[in-house]
């Protein structure tokens, strides 16, 4: 079996259990709601206990409770150019508004990158009378780039203008 497959099988029993996100989340347990919908949509793994729980949870074997458990292949959309509208969105919101985003972090903490890796991200709905609003909330480890072969007087990271 794939990662693929077994994402496939997953969606297939929450569908059929009737279950939320929200409710599968807290059975598994032990990281935030985002994490857990990532980790069985295949973009990070859970831990053993987890993956566990996750296994009783949809009835999984032993060999897919394991897989949930390996580090997943990340970034695996199936276009470069992503198609669903709603996924589109961050797409074009990168393509309108990252070197905005660049600009300002290195401007702020210098010369590196916000990590995807030491990362949290949390989700809210915000009620309007026009129309409900998503929240988003990204927050990432600043990485400065590190600089070799510096001689005397020149720092080894980058740095900005803080």
């Amino acid at each position: 079996m794939k990662r693929d497959d077994l994402t496939e099988k997953i969606l297939d029993i929450k569908r059929e259990k009737d279950l939320s996100w929200a409710q599968i989340a807290e059975a598994i347990g032990g990281y935030s709601p985002i994490l857990i919908t990532a980790a069985l949509l295949g973009q990070m793994k859970l831990t053993k206990p987890q993956a566990e729980k996750a296994a009783a949870l949809f009835g999984l074997t032993e060999s897919e409770a394991k897989m949930l458990n390996e580090v997943p292949y990340r970034g695996s959309l199936p276009t470069a150019v992503p198609t669903d509208p709603l996924i589109y969105r961050f797409y074009e919101l990168v393509n309108v508004y990252g070197t905005t985003f660049k600009e300002l972090i290195q401007e702020e903490f210098g010369d590196g990158i916000m990590s995807a890796i030491d990362f949290e991200m949390e989700m809210e709905r915000l009620p309007n009378p026009k129309g409900d609003r998503v929240k988003i909330t990204m927050s990432g480890k600043f990485l400065p780039y590190k600089y070799y072969g510096n001689e005397d007087g020149v720092p080894d990271y980058g740095f900005g203008n803080p």
